[in-house]
């Protein structure tokens, strides 16, 4: 005997059909296989990059993190500017300055 989904798959196959038409089924039919194949293909990838082996955080040098100071310090010496002895202030002045030179003599 025919339970309760049974009824309601017929039912909505019968729905189908009086709306699209029997021509309209293959097609249909088709958008769901391909459907379900690329669910398939997604899990498959899915369950494959979660059985892969991750690499410890540990394991992986974490990047230095530089203070204003240090990219202060840097960016001085990559212009030759020279910090020994001179406050942040004064080390900030001169870049400026230098980085003025250098924009006006590339604009000459």
């Amino acid at each position: 005997m025919l339970g309760g989904w049974e009824w309601l798959i017929i039912g909505i196959i019968a729905i189908v059909i009086i709306l699209w038409g029997p021509a309209k089924i293959p097609e249909f039919a088709k958008a769901l296989g391909r459907a379900k194949g690329e669910f398939n293909n997604a899990s498959k990838e899915f369950q494959n990059a979660a059985s892969m082996p991750t690499t410890s955080v540990a394991s992986t040098p974490a990047p230095a993190i530089k203070t204003k100071e240090q990219i202060l310090i840097e960016t001085a010496h990559n212009l030759g500017v020279e910090t020994e002895g001179k406050t942040q202030k004064q080390i900030t002045e001169e870049i400026s300055i230098k980085a003025k030179l250098l924009s006006a003599q590339e604009n000459s």
